[in-house]
């Protein structure tokens, strides 16, 4: 199965895909596109670029759809697979690394744009499965990328951009294992792709490695380290753009409120708004903040919230997020019940707490997550 090619389930969907099932869910349901504009308040264009694949189509404007043509939101992504078995799958074949080197030709463009799209590919492959079951195969993928860059020939454009790949490639193996539990492996991830990402002069992207390593830390380690390398990498990441800095700025809020510094987590929460209010659609993102929107940050300010010992402002955030999340993500909407049960056992509302921590554990069933298993117990040990 050829994943570079093929549109096998939602996770790894061509966007052009992605906007032809937008276009029929919205044809279907008798609306124009100005009718559209006027129900999502996204402009006309834009809803015509989303549909022709010119622009990225993500998870809120999915949900938008949804909302406005009162349809589920799993219907606009066409018909599902098991994602296991396409990682399960995709383990099994080829890596372009693999190809370049059974064919012993010199690197040139082509190669490097396959290796880019997979790198995106795994990336939304991890939306669907759990660390425990994409580990071998992001693990892999970077070994032979790793391989490629040390053996093979290539201008210094197509260099800098094998850097970047293995730069971007790092982050999500450091991100994958970190949820399978490896987390001395997930270090070992992150600071390799710092030194790709320096290497490459792409400073936004060490910073997202840095601050990754820093959001595990304020996680298992010394929250007051996870914050000071937070706060490094926002420092370090020169001329980032909006949503990539308020991602950044999110790290330094996290290892803040672990930390108990409260003021500054209020402040670097406010700095959060500002920089995602500042986003444009004349400035590219880079593609690793593609799930950045305002649902995340506010779970993030409600996980914070309670870290402060203000869980009474995380329950209203938390719960309109979960709401609006697509539940082939069930990692993510188990991990998200879990600080919203979180949120009502602290403020007393333990009934409630026990049905939203039982909801949570029926959702994390089959997901392969060390962390997801671990914040569960933990929650349900508060409830007892």
């Amino acid at each position: 199965m050829d994943l570079l090619s093929t549109s096998v389930y939602k996770g790894v969907m061509r966007v052009s895909d992605l906007g032809e099932c937008l276009r029929q869910a919205r044809e279907e349901a008798g609306v124009s596109l100005a009718g559209l504009a006027r129900k999502t308040h996204w402009s006309k264009a834009l809803l015509g670029h989303l549909e022709t694949g010119a622009r990225d189509a993500k998870r809120e404007h999915v949900v938008a759809y949804s909302r406005a043509l009162c349809i589920p939101v799993d219907s606009l992504y066409g018909p599902r697979l098991d994602p296991l078995r396409v990682a399960h799958e995709w383990l099994l074949s080829d890596t372009p690394a693999e190809t370049h080197q059974a064919h012993g030709r010199r690197i040139g463009e082509s190669l490097v744009s396959d290796v880019e799209q997979r790198v995106v590919d795994l990336r939304l492959l991890d939306d669907t499965v759990g660390g425990g079951d994409l580990a071998p195969v992001v693990y892999r993928e970077l070994a032979d990328l790793r391989d490629l860059v040390k053996e093979a020939s290539y201008s210094e454009k197509v260099g800098k951009r094998l850097l970047v790949a293995v730069g971007e490639l790092s982050q999500l193996v450091g991100w994958v294992a970190s949820d399978a539990g490896d987390h001395s492996g997930a270090q070992r991830a992150y600071l390799e792709g710092v030194s790709a990402a320096v290497k490459a002069g792409n400073s936004a992207l060490a910073g997202q490695l840095l601050s990754s390593l820093s959001y595990q830390m304020a996680n298992v380690g010394d929250p007051s380290d996870a914050l000071l390398l937070a706060r490094t990498a926002v420092s370090g990441a020169k001329n980032v753009t909006p949503v990539a800095r308020a991602l950044l700025l999110e790290r330094v809020c996290w290892a803040a409120a672990r930390a108990r510094d409260s003021d500054l987590t209020r402040r670097t929460l406010d700095l959060v708004d500002d920089a995602f209010e500042a986003r444009s659609e004349g400035v590219g993102e880079p593609e690793w903040v593609y799930w950045m929107n305002r649902d995340e940050i506010d779970v993030m300010a409600g996980r914070c919230w309670i870290e402060l010992g203000q869980p009474s402002k995380a329950a209203p955030l938390l719960r309109h997020a979960i709401d609006g999340y697509d539940t082939d993500h069930a990692r993510e909407v188990a991990l998200y019940q879990t600080w919203l049960a979180e949120s009502y056992a602290r403020t007393g509302e333990i009934d409630e707490a026990r049905n939203i921590i039982t909801a949570a554990r029926g959702n994390a069933e089959g997901v392969n997550s060390a962390r997801l298993d671990r914040r569960v117990e933990e929650i349900e040990q508060l409830v007892v």
